[in-house]
């Protein structure tokens, strides 16, 4: 009688952590972890009320462009007026995965005001491809196979690196580390690039 009632014990106070945790989460299986990752479709939607250059950059969602710091340099310019936010990334950087949903989520929401632009880092391009496929972003990413954009103009010691631009063009600030949340990320673009 004694081991039933062990067992039943036992029983609910599994059924009890597993209920706790599905509800301390988001959907994604780690409580206060990235929202969901979307679908090329989800990240390829017009953004309602965006300007025509931000518009532009939606014509170019998920695209792996080449051109190196010369390219990215041109697409700054283009871009001055608006607040900018770049993400550094590559596809054997596990942290850079796990945070993809993250600014999925945040470039759509802020689009129409905030410009963004990732960087692939000394990847091998059928690898950031098939990333870009499992996490399609919805902003266009710049080739950086000789770091010469992440380690020659943000320093970057380490990925995933996240810079922000105020809208006259000036870096604000260069962020080491994941973004783990998307409450962090806004948090983040209000104060360093929305200033």
């Amino acid at each position: 009688m004694r081991m039933a009632i062990i067992a039943i014990c036992a029983v609910v106070l599994a059924a009890a952590i597993v209920v706790g945790i599905k509800q301390a989460s988001d959907g994604t299986g780690v409580a206060g972890g990235p929202p969901r990752a979307l679908t090329l479709a989800e990240v390829s939607k017009p953004i309602a009320g965006a300007p025509p250059d931000l518009a532009a950059l939606r014509s170019r969602v998920n695209v792996l462009v080449d051109g190196g710091d010369q390219a990215f340099r041109a697409q700054l310019r283009a871009l001055r007026g608006h607040p900018v936010v770049v993400n550094l990334w590559a596809s054997s950087c596990g942290p850079c995965r796990y945070e993809l949903p993250v600014f999925q989520h945040e470039a759509l929401a802020r689009g129409a005001q905030v410009a963004f632009l990732g960087v692939d880092v000394t990847d091998d391009r059928d690898e950031a491809l098939k990333l870009a496929a499992r996490f399609p972003m919805p902003y266009p990413s710049f080739s950086d196979p000789r770091a010469n954009i992440s380690v020659g103009r943000f320093r970057s010691q380490a990925l995933p690196t996240t810079a922000f631009y105020d809208a006259r063009g000036r870096l604000s600030i260069v962020h080491q580390g994941p973004f783990t949340d998307q409450s962090k990320l806004s948090d983040a673009i209000e104060r360093y690039a929305l200033r």
